[in-house]
């Protein structure tokens, strides 16, 4: 999927933060909506603007981020508290 489509940084938007276009919605609170148990039809539903295929733009740019940087393993046993 080609996300640039529909994923887009501006400095004059939520300081840069990428957002998905038209909108002031941010990559990463989409993904704190699933991490926190939304489905797929909850956030559509409340956030009208987005599109299904914006949605799967989300992915698709977090999965391309997440492909260039770096992993580190954590230890067995260890939690990750999600911030904000």
């Amino acid at each position: 999927m080609n996300w640039q489509q529909y994923i887009h940084s501006d400095p004059e938007i939520l300081l840069g933060k990428p957002v998905v276009k038209g909108t002031r919605l941010s990559v990463d609170v989409i993904l704190r909506l699933f991490a926190v148990g939304w489905t797929k039809e909850q956030v559509l539903e409340n956030y009208p603007t987005l599109t299904p295929q914006a949605l799967r733009a989300v992915f698709a740019f977090s999965a391309e981020c997440m492909g260039e940087e770096p992993m580190f393993a954590m230890p067995a046993g260890a939690t990750y508290a999600v911030p904000g």
